[in-house]
């Protein structure tokens, strides 16, 4: 048998503590273990229902009370044993939080009160019957991130069923209330224990949360309200993107069952890598190797950009590596105002292979003073 723990050491506060303070107490757990808080973390949910279950009994005087006094054996069938809350769920534990500390319209309405909210057509019942969202991968030129682009894609998504137009009843019938909720979309359980009654809100099985439920499904669609289709579907990509980015686009992934809301696209960026072009944020990066006589003698070179070429000033003197900039001449930025620049990187290119008279060229100039090299030195220093 488990051992439960005791209420005081749940909530962690003193036996003698006032009520405000188990309240505050309880409010900061239950805050922090709150399933919206910690999706699909079965040990979060736990604790929230057992520092529910601790405050349902502690903030009550006579519960309180009984329980000083008898500890868990307070609600122990006549022949011993724990105590029986073992009805007291995820819907007990949520509706507590929700009656203290949000209820409908207060300070965590918009937070948490969608969790009950599971009546037809409300957000509730249609979030359950809410479409997949759908991923793509958008792969671009520099070229098109340069300028931004229009791209037609073809997406194969699930799409409302032109036949019952999404209702999922066959022509000439419609849907009817759930006979087993009444059209609620939920079921509620009494149950009973020493400390009172206990009310359990489950989604109805029969209509899942729905409210109500098809008697003779549509034949095109089975009832679900939707049939797989293709589309083509336009994405408008503005320029500066990069891998990483992604664009959504909202209500196109797959429509929802018998009317529920779709799904979203969401279209992620791929750059492609460009054949002459490295990227470095909004700038690009571009590498013009020189002959020794350019780099000696200086003068205009072409540099390639995007959208065609210039005419770049090679200073007299310049060595392999060295960095020259054009300004605007890299990409629009995507978050600032302002283009980037054209980072061109100097490489100077020594022949492999030389003839006889480039050979007696290189020597005679080999042999004059202004040909002498530095001597060895600490990288990033010359003498």
């Amino acid at each position: 048998m488990t051992t439960r723990r005791d209420y005081y050491d749940v909530l962690g506060v003193p036996r003698g503590a006032p009520d405000e303070e188990i309240k505050k107490a309880y409010r900061a757990l239950a805050m922090k273990f709150h399933p919206d808080r910690n999706p699909g973390d079965k040990q979060a949910e736990e604790r929230f229902k057992e520092v529910a279950e601790a405050y349902e009994v502690l903030h009550d005087p006579e519960k309180r009370s009984r329980y000083d006094r008898f500890g868990h054996a307070a609600g122990a069938p006549a022949g011993g044993g724990a105590a029986d809350f073992q009805g007291f769920d995820l819907a007990d534990a949520l509706r507590a939080f929700m009656r203290d500390f949000g209820g409908m319209g207060g300070g965590f309405g918009g937070t948490f009160g969608d969790l009950f909210e599971t009546r037809p057509g409300g957000r509730g019942a249609r979030s359950e019957r809410r479409g997949h969202d759908l991923e793509i991968r958008l792969p671009l030129t520099l070229e098109e991130i340069a300028s931004g682009v229009e791209k037609r894609v073809k997406i194969r998504h699930m799409k409302a069923c032109g036949v019952c137009h999404g209702t999922g009843a066959k022509a000439g019938t419609s849907r009817h209330t759930c006979k087993v909720c009444g059209g609620s979309g939920q079921v509620r359980v009494v149950q009973r224990s020493i400390f009172g009654q206990m009310i359990s809100v489950t989604t109805c099985d029969r209509c899942r949360g729905e409210g109500t439920v098809v008697e003779s499904p549509c034949p095109e669609c089975g009832g679900e309200g939707r049939v797989r289709a293709q589309d083509e579907v336009t994405i408008r990509v503005p320029a500066g993107v990069t891998t990483g980015n992604y664009i959504p686009l909202r209500g196109l992934g797959d429509a929802g069952l018998r009317g529920g809301p779709p799904g979203d696209l969401i279209a992620h960026i791929e750059e492609t890598e460009h054949p002459l072009f490295a990227r470095d944020g909004d700038d690009l990066v571009v590498e013009i190797p020189i002959s020794i006589a350019r780099a000696s003698l200086g003068g205009k070179v072409e540099a390639p950009t995007l959208s065609g070429k210039a005419k770049i000033d090679i200073p007299a003197g310049i060595q392999s590596g060295q960095v020259l900039r054009l300004r605007g001449k890299g990409l629009k930025s995507l978050h600032r105002s302002g283009t980037g620049d054209l980072l061109v990187r100097i490489t100077v290119h020594t022949p492999s292979r030389l003839s006889d008279r480039a050979k007696k060229l290189v020597t005679e100039l080999e042999e004059l003073p202004d040909s002498k090299v530095p001597r060895p030195h600490r990288p990033g220093r010359a003498d």
